[in-house]
């Protein structure tokens, strides 16, 4: 399990979800937009404090970004 990818597939679903577009996230949180892609994208290794302020920016738990996805069901 690589939490940075995890965190970055969360972050990016969430802000899409909620209609945000990278730049809209840079003015709400103050990270660059540059910083946001490289987290989105899994290569950033952000400390507690950055994941609790980006969950602060985005409205959500700061455990809605380290949270795993679900597992789904196979299907057949």
């Amino acid at each position: 399990m690589d939490i940075r990818a995890i965190i970055g597939r969360n972050v990016s679903r969430i802000r899409r979800e909620k209609g945000l577009t990278q730049e809209q996230v840079e003015e709400l949180s103050g990270f660059s937009q540059q910083y946001l892609s490289g987290l989105e994208r899994g290569q950033r290794n952000p400390t507690i404090v950055s994941i609790v302020e980006l969950a602060q920016a985005l409205d959500v738990n700061y455990i809605d970004l380290l949270r795993p996805e679900p597992k789904r069901p196979k299907t057949k």
